[in-house]
């Protein structure tokens, strides 16, 4: 007898960029993108009239569409009000990072998930590269011991112009997003491997710097960079590193008491490099391994996807919850999880780095603390008492940036302030 073909999942994206992108996974992965949303009207439609989908600009309008699921890749600091009303709507989620953007929004995101029935992925896609793949694999089989201390950096800096296209408008938020919140692309990799997490986290920010012309040049009035120190909780440490820093990359490393794994930084940085001490390794078994890991399962597919093969595994963890009714690995607490270390680090930096608790919104008992905390750096939040985006205070671009931010915003059709 043939095997009778699934049904696709029917998916609505909100965000136009990320719209294209997305189909290229999710159709290997048994899903149909029917509805794509966006304020931008003029490359909404474009956009639609290329894929063929249904285009909408109102959020309300686009959940009655006729669709099983929606993926949110809207702005950073708006994904939870989405996501809890289109959990409210009947649909499944998967939100981009960050979950949420404070702790308010994490109690009422949990609390709305919970109640909904549905499934909710957290589409961080770093934890799906090869190599963080193949260290969560080694570490089940417990191959460098108990995780005691690890390292997650994803460093990205770019030229004024290239972060001026993908940040149009002075609020957008990546000209004023505090420099530790954008941490779940180093935490999550680690999280991932040792199913840990973190109950306290120390942050540190390397101050905006102005002596950088890819800063001075650039809208943004936050930091440089950040670090995050985390207690984890079966009492490991881990520090991660994001930020705009010089020297581009994404690096993952695990101390286990048996051994060290880490992927490589020089070369071919998908290599994995497996470490045991001569005194404790078996006979015949080498010190240093270093070799390239295929993908578990759909090697091929994952190659031709985004984000080094993670944009193909979200999608087909999303799409194998929605089918078996099992929360994907990535679920929402994990995903409040790192979005509120990166909050709390940065309630930290202000304290003058003292530790600050990650709570556990798992428990209602501890949620019922926070569900009024809207403290954030968000300009359209102004009120007294909250933060700023630098540690140096409340920065204001140079003539410079905003000459060529006009210019650069121009190109991209943008023709706001």
């Amino acid at each position: 007898m043939a095997k009778r073909k699934q049904k696709p999942i029917r998916v609505g994206v909100v965000g136009v960029g990320r719209g294209r992108s997305f189909m290229r996974a999710a159709e290997a992965t048994g899903m149909e993108l029917v509805a794509i949303c966006d304020v931008w009207e003029e490359r909404l439609v474009r956009e639609g009239n290329a894929l063929g989908v249904a285009t909408y600009v109102d959020f309300d309008q686009f959940l009655e569409h006729d669709m099983d699921a929606v993926v949110l890749a809207n702005y950073f600091h708006e994904h939870a009000p989405f996501a809890i009303k289109a959990l409210g709507a009947g649909k499944h989620v998967m939100s981009e990072c960050a979950a949420c953007h404070t702790l308010g929004e994490g109690v009422a995101l949990a609390r709305a998930f919970e109640k909904s029935g549905k499934v909710y992925m957290f589409a961080e896609n770093y934890p799906y590269m090869v190599y963080n793949q193949e260290m969560r694999r080694l570490y089940q089989k417990g191959h460098v011991g108990e995780f005691k201390y690890g390292e997650g950096e994803y460093v990205h800096p770019d030229p004024p112009e290239i972060k001026l296209a993908r940040s149009c408008g002075r609020d957008h938020w990546r000209n004023w997003i505090p420099s530790t919140y954008y941490c779940t692309h180093s935490i999550a990799p680690v999280m991932y491997i040792t199913d840990t997490r973190p109950v306290k986290v120390n942050g540190f920010s390397v101050p905006y710097d102005y002596g950088d012309v890819s800063q001075t040049h650039h809208m943004n009035r936050a930091d440089t960079a950040a670090m995050i120190v985390c207690r984890m909780d079966n009492d490991a440490v881990v520090k991660s590193l994001h930020g705009g820093l010089r020297g581009h990359g994404n690096y993952v490393r695990i101390h286990g008491n048996k051994g060290v794994m880490e992927n490589c930084r020089h070369g071919d940085k998908s290599r994995l490099r497996v470490w045991r001490e001569p005194w404790e390794k078996r006979k015949g078994e080498p010190v240093e391994t270093v070799y390239k890991p295929d993908f578990p399962v759909h090697h091929d597919r994952a190659m031709r996807a985004g984000h080094g093969g993670g944009d193909f595994f979200t999608s087909f963890e999303f799409a194998t919850a929605i089918r078996t009714g099992e929360q994907p690995y990535l679920d929402v607490y994990r995903g409040i999880d790192m979005s509120i270390s990166g909050i709390q680090a940065w309630r930290s930096v202000l304290n003058d780095s003292a530790p600050m608790v990650v709570p556990d919104f798992r428990k209602e008992s501890v949620r019922k603390k926070y569900v009024k905390d809207d403290w954030s750096s968000d300009p359209k939040r102004k009120k007294k008492g909250q933060p700023p985006s630098s540690i140096l205070g409340h920065l204001e671009p140079s003539d410079e940036a905003k000459k060529l931010a006009k210019k650069v915003w121009a190109k991209q059709g943008y023709e706001g302030k």
